[in-house]
């Protein structure tokens, strides 16, 4: 059964998309850093004192900005995978569900066969008891009554 609430998101995040990557020098990343082009372009022209990352740029606030993007990228990546687990763990939840339904349901059908058939049981065995006191009178009282005829 499916249900509106559950469909699948349409857009998830499963990497982080391409401009991401770029280093702060990459004039494609939109940092406004020209990337040691001091002449040229704008922002603040690349210093070879200034204390660099692991791409060999300097630390700067677009740099900065980028790295707690990142971050954010990554928590929301997080939250997204824990809500993908989370539909998962519902899916379950309601088979599980729609099971215990219908072993509910066949419980019923079951007790009220049982029901019925202890029913008949009964009522077989109360004939046969008012047969046999039916009998037993007629055993009695016939020989009875016939004696008395006779005299």
């Amino acid at each position: 059964m499916e249900y509106p609430w559950r469909e699948k998101p349409v857009l998830v995040l499963r990497e982080k998309p391409k401009s991401y990557n770029n280093t702060p020098g990459n004039l494609e990343s939109g940092y406004g850093y020209s990337g040691g082009n001091a002449g040229k372009g704008f922002g603040t022209p690349r210093h070879d004192d200034a204390p660099q990352d692991s791409y060999g740029e300097p630390h700067s606030k677009g740099h900065k900005v980028q790295q707690e993007v990142d971050k954010v990228v990554d928590i929301m990546n997080e939250n997204i995978q824990m809500v993908m687990e989370r539909d998962v763990n519902l899916k379950d939840l309601d088979d599980r569900t729609g099971q215990l339904n219908d072993g509910a349901a066949q419980f019923r059908r079951n007790a009220a066969d049982v029901r019925k058939t202890m029913w008949w049981r009964n009522m077989r065995l109360r004939i046969i008891v008012a047969g046999v006191v039916v009998l037993l009178v007629i055993v009695i009282v016939v020989p009875i009554v016939v004696n008395k005829n006779r005299n």
